[in-house]
């Protein structure tokens, strides 16, 4: 009797851990994809914001270049800005 207790545990842990393990690879599957969305949402509305003030037509080749050239220079100084940031945080005494 005791031996059918335990290999029902047995099989009750390993149901489970494969459970697990598949919910584990579903949830990485589910935030790569909320991740991806969120690249998107954050460069389409980045873009727009960048070239607003700006009279460019993006029904045109040339348009699209030049606001293709104005995307890369804001994101560049924005990288730009995100190095300075960090090197200053790390030259700060962060000590008591």
């Amino acid at each position: 009797m005791v031996e059918i207790g335990i290999t029902f545990f047995i099989i009750s842990v390993l149901i489970a851990g494969i459970w697990i393990f598949i919910e584990l690879q579903r949830f990485k599957h589910k935030l790569f994809a909320i991740f991806l969305i969120g690249l998107i949402l954050f460069t389409y509305v980045s873009f727009i914001l960048t070239i607003k003030g700006n009279d460019i037509n993006l029904g045109s080749v040339p348009g699209l270049i030049q606001a293709g050239k104005l995307y890369a220079v804001w994101l560049g100084g924005v990288f730009d800005n995100m190095k300075t940031v960090t090197a200053q945080a790390i030259n700060m005494n962060w000590g008591a």
